[in-house]
């Protein structure tokens, strides 16, 4: 999801895209693996709060809803967020909240969380160091933050006209993660999405950097 400037991505191809986002099977299988991966690699608890931010429809927050207390949905596509909204009414989960909100340019929210996540979201952020420190300023110590994105790749995925990062090196990302307050950072690849490019088909592997703050 597109959270800041827009790159070649606006906010508006997010809303037009919104209706069907969850019928890609290809975006169900990628965070179902996403989500496997932070269950294995943090320990959910009952009490947590959370916010996925990028959230889009809440296609990965869904996935790990029923093993945390709250879970905000944060984007700042009007068109995600609508979807998003009617699959929380379809539920009725109070716990489950969607809000609009772009962390680089809105004032920080009052609530704090023990666990933030973002999925394919980062690269779609010019300020990637900006958005770590907010990252670390609304989670609780200790908290963790669980960033899924690419790892570096040659400008293929997007294609031609996308001026966002093109995937991360996993040792330079780490080094500004601990540079915005994270001591503790780790990644292991939670998916390898297999995409048609314009040079063919390609493999693009996917991390998730789980970057901790103890107490």
């Amino acid at each position: 999801m597109s959270i800041g400037p827009p790159s070649a991505h606006t906010v508006g191809d997010f809303d037009a895209r919104a209706a069907t986002w969850d019928d890609d099977p290809t975006k169900v299988e990628r965070a179902r693996a996403i989500a496997d991966a932070i269950m294995r690699e943090v320990p959910l608890a009952a009490a947590m709060s959370t916010m996925e931010y990028g959230a889009g429809t809440g296609l990965l927050g869904f996935m790990l809803r029923e093993r945390v207390a709250e879970l905000t949905l944060a984007d700042v596509s009007d068109g995600m967020l609508e979807v998003a909204a009617r699959k929380i009414a379809a539920i009725g989960d109070p716990r489950v909240r969607a809000v609009k909100l772009d962390l680089l340019v809105d004032p920080l929210p009052a609530e704090r969380h023990d666990l933030v996540f973002s999925a394919m979201t980062l690269h779609h952020i010019p300020d990637t160091a900006g958005i770590l420190r907010r990252f670390r300023a609304i989670l609780r110590t200790p908290g963790v933050l669980c960033i899924a994105d690419l790892d570096t790749e040659d400008g293929s995925f997007h294609g031609a006209g996308f001026d966002g990062h093109c995937g991360f090196d996993r040792a330079a990302l780490g080094a500004q993660a601990r540079a915005a307050g994270f001591p503790s950072v780790r990644f292991v690849t939670a998916y390898e999405m297999r995409k048609e490019t314009a040079r063919g088909p390609r493999t693009f592997p996917i991390f998730l950097m789980v970057a901790a703050v103890a107490p």
